[in-house]
């Protein structure tokens, strides 16, 4: 007489509890994150005395994520062993385990490689939350790092989305990753026969440099510099930089033209 192969048809109540314990786990999961977060802060205030680094902040980050993922993942594998269709499933899947994971490993591929360079970035930290940096000739404020993707906020407001393996197999320009401090330039362009001295004095201070950028047979340019504490002060300091300079020399009779 051949086997017969029985199984139980989930109840509507196994398909409840199976919705609930995945509901369960995000609640959860929403609690932990937001416990994690307060209690970064408070050590951040304790330890700094103000806010985390932008190192304490980017490994705090994928903590979060991380158990995050890992608390989900609990409640949809609790779910499932609810349900007797999961588990027969699940019993064929073991059968052909090896075949399925070269299957999900070569359609996963990507996604895999994402998360882990992920993992390495937050670890080894070549670029942190809030650092200034340059990517493939974009300059922008690097404002999230997700497992898979980072998140650049460029001068103009556009954001910047990242896979992370492009950024742990690229060459990145830190800007900001041994000082705070932010270097903003401007630059304005003078006529070949204008007073320069005079148009250099004008703009130059103690936290201001000016000097002679470029030269051509249609004018000169001249490029002034100064510093921010901060990326987020970058764009408002040039711009403010940049009126006053062209103030000046309008003010002074000096034609000028914006680089």
């Amino acid at each position: 007489m051949p086997d017969a192969h029985f199984y139980t048809a989930a109840s509507s109540d196994d398909w409840i509890g199976a919705a609930a314990a995945i509901l369960i786990a995000i609640v959860i999961a929403q609690l932990v994150d937001r416990a994690i977060a307060k209690r970064g802060a408070r050590v951040g205030e304790l330890v700094t005395r103000g806010d985390l680094s932008p190192a304490a902040q980017t490994r705090l980050r994928l903590v979060r994520r991380l158990v995050s993922v890992g608390i989900v993942l609990i409640g949809v594998t609790i779910a499932a062993i609810n349900i007797p269709e999961a588990s027969s499933i699940a019993t064929g899947v073991l059968a052909s385990s090896a075949v399925l994971g070269l299957v999900i490993g070569f359609a996963a591929r990507q996604t895999l490689a994402n998360g882990i360079a992920g993992i390495l970035l937050a670890v080894t930290q070549p670029i942190r939350i809030g650092d200034l940096v340059t990517f493939e000739e974009e300059t922008g404020e690097v404002e999230d790092m997700k497992l898979t993707y980072t998140y650049i906020r460029l001068g103009d407001g556009r954001r910047l989305i990242v896979p992370n393996e492009r950024l742990a197999q690229s060459s990145v320009l830190n800007h900001t990753i041994a000082e705070r401090r932010v270097q903003v330039e401007v630059s304005v362009w003078l006529p070949p026969d204008a007073d320069l001295d005079k148009a250099m004095e004008l703009i130059a201070d103690e936290d201001i440099s000016v000097s002679v950028a470029e030269t051509n047979k249609e004018g000169v340019r001249l490029s002034a510099t100064t510093w921010t504490n901060s990326p987020a002060e970058r764009g408002k300091a040039a711009a403010e930089l940049r009126a006053r300079w062209l103030r000046l020399l309008r003010e002074h009779a000096l034609s000028s033209t914006e680089a």
